[in-house]
């Protein structure tokens, strides 16, 4: 069964479960040169900072084609970490990572709480440099840790994203790219909803086609962390292109809850509130040589 997720209080913040995980999954070290390229202002620059040498933040939203008008309702940059999160099965399985050379470690003493030693102060985070994640700036092999958010289908071609993403990673190095994914065998009904809510919704890509695509470009898969997270319907909604679409989204929803067609989002009421899932993926590969 989901578990409420509850935050951790860290040094300078509280960080929530689900970037709790994705720091564990990447695991840091005090060695680390990073970069991060995010869609906006992401939050892995701020979580990784104590545990890194140095972390370097890219803002690769893309440039709109033409000066026009904002939608109605529409977030100018997509945000997942909105609302509380339930996350299903906290423990990963044998087969959620591939390579088994992470399995049994431990996380950094500094992400742990029973660790009583305290942090140097870290200074402020720096203004994001605005790039293209399709040509980042920066030289072959710059940087030992390479890291994307829930921004690899937002940011261009995620061909060309993942393709610089471990040009500019060092041999022996990580990208970890954290994403939305549906299962090898999902249908298409999920996707549905998701473009109903956004018209430029690229699609979810199954497990499969996202480490074939890192593959593809050049990148060998080290570890695989695949997990269901359950989210609150309304802050999902407030991304929707417009209220009619949010009213049908919600009318699916729960039509499907009372034994209706299903949406792809397995919703259910709890505590008087609708709830959906999704799927989300880490995948930590590195450059082949």
């Amino acid at each position: 069964m989901p578990h409420p997720a509850t935050a951790v209080q860290e040094t300078g913040g509280t960080i929530a479960p689900h970037l709790r995980r994705l720091l564990e999954f990447v695991e840091p070290h005090a060695g680390d040169v990073c970069l991060d390229v995010a869609r906006g202002r992401g939050p892995m620059p701020a979580a990784l900072g104590p545990h890194v040498h140095h972390v370097t933040a890219v803002d690769a939203t893309p440039v709109a084609p033409s000066p026009g008008p904002a939608r109605p309702g529409r977030m100018e940059t997509v945000e997942f970490g909105t609302g509380p999160v339930r996350i299903t099965g906290g423990a990963r399985g044998p087969d959620e990572r591939r390579d088994g050379g992470g399995a049994g470690r431990r996380p950094p003493a500094a992400m742990t709480r029973e660790d009583p030693r305290p942090r140097p102060a870290r200074p402020a985070p720096r203004v994001p440099i605005k790039a293209d994640a399709t040509a980042l700036p920066y030289r072959d092999n710059t940087f030992s840790l390479v890291t994307a958010r829930f921004s690899l289908y937002n940011l261009g071609d995620p061909g060309d994203v993942l393709r610089e993403l471990l040009r500019v990673c060092r041999p022996g190095g990580r990208v970890v790219v954290a994403d939305l994914v549906r299962g090898n065998l999902a249908g298409p009904e999920r996707d549905r909803i998701e473009r109903l809510r956004d018209p430029d919704h690229p699609g979810t890509p199954s497990i499969a086609r996202l480490t074939e695509m890192i593959t593809s470009v050049g990148g060998s898969i080290r570890r695989l962390d695949v997990f269901t997270v359950e989210r609150p319907v309304e802050p999902w909604l407030a991304g929707a292109r417009d209220d009619g679409a949010a009213d049908r989204i919600r009318a699916a929803m729960l039509d499907e809850v009372d034994g209706g067609p299903r949406t792809g989002a397995k919703p259910r009421v709890i505590g008087g509130e609708l709830w959906f899932t999704q799927s989300w993926a880490h995948v930590a590969a590195e450059p082949i040589s």
